[in-house]
């Protein structure tokens, strides 16, 4: 192994640009080429692939998003897609490829090595609903974007006497959404895992308005059966009785677009050096991930073929300490 490339897929993730920087650099300790390549999949298709050494990537750790872009590929899903690709790091020499990204980059990740090309991921997704690694690259820093976007709501709300509906991001996982409405203090939290009937939601709220509470605040997430939107139109319908005046914020990419924490720093920072161990040793067709605060393989077949589950003892935490 002496020429690799590296590219981001999917969801861009605060943390994106240190685990470029981390597999650059622990690279070149090993006296190997690395290069970009540029708006992932469609652009290893295109050949849009670039020197990229020690010095191009100082000043990014800091930076959110991705220096080297992302995009979908619909032409990637296809066979020929796919062999188009090898047949680019072909071209440039290319032994192996770090793909930084959630469950559709790890998909292609996969696709990759079926046809033999020497690949590993990298955890990185603010849904951290990736099978393989306890917490992703991007999650810490989307949560505490949401956190301190709920404590602002909670100033406003309680000037007002409102109820705020605030809906967060996370997909069909409904970890951002659970673990923000326990750090925040909410009185509710709505996740696709748990089946929420919207009445049960409505009688929470009228139980905060009864104790005398200043203010109140749902969570919810965007994946779940009744998100923000659903549920605001069911409380249209028994606004009355609430108590509280009702507003809905999305938060939206917002919670992408910060710049990485602590955390996500040193997270990518040890994922990026993992993925070019795993290539140094051989270890093809894996996710590097954190497992029990360790840096540990999965093999993509596992990754791809399962789903992760969250741990419902915290739903029922979050409910115990409305």
């Amino acid at each position: 192994m002496r020429r690799i490339a590296v590219l981001t897929s999917g969801g861009d993730a605060p943390g994106m640009n240190a685990a470029i920087r981390a597999v650059v650099r622990t690279a070149a300790v090993r006296g190997w080429e690395v290069y970009g390549v540029r708006n992932g999949y469609e652009g290893l298709i295109d050949g849009k692939i670039f020197p990229l050494g020690a010095r191009d990537v100082g000043g990014i750790l800091q930076k959110g998003g991705t220096i080297l872009g992302s995009a979908r590929s619909p032409e990637f899903k296809t066979e020929a897609g796919q062999l188009k690709a090898i047949r680019s790091l072909n071209q440039f020499g290319i032994e192996g490829l770090v793909v930084i990204g959630g469950n559709g980059s790890q998909t292609g990740s996969l696709a990759l090595h079926r046809h033999g090309f020497p690949v590993v991921g990298v955890a990185s997704t603010i849904d951290n609903d990736l099978y393989g690694s306890d917490i992703t690259i991007g999650v810490d820093t989307a949560l505490n974007i949401a956190l301190e976007a709920i404590d602002r709501l909670k100033i406003t709300a309680s000037s007002h006497q409102r109820a705020f509906l605030v809906e967060v991001m996370g997909r069909d996982c409904g970890y951002l959404a659970l673990m923000a409405s326990i750090a925040g203090g909410a009185e509710a939290v709505v996740i696709p895992e748990v089946q929420v009937d919207p009445e049960e939601i409505a009688q929470r709220l009228v139980r905060a308005y009864e104790r005398g509470k200043a203010h109140a605040i749902v969570v919810v997430a965007e994946g779940a059966q009744y998100n923000a939107t659903k549920l605001e139109a069911y409380f249209e319908k028994h606004r009355e009785r609430l108590g509280f005046d009702l507003r809905v914020t999305i938060l939206g990419h917002v919670q992408r677009g910060g710049d990485p924490g602590a955390y996500d720093r040193i997270l990518a920072s040890r994922l990026g050096a993992g993925a070019v161990e795993a290539l140094e040793r051989g270890e093809y067709g894996v996710l590097v991930g954190m497992i029990k605060s360790q840096v540990a393989t999965t093999p993509l077949e596992e990754v791809v073929a399962n789903k992760k589950q969250i741990d419902l003892k915290l739903f029922e935490l979050a409910k115990m300490l409305d």
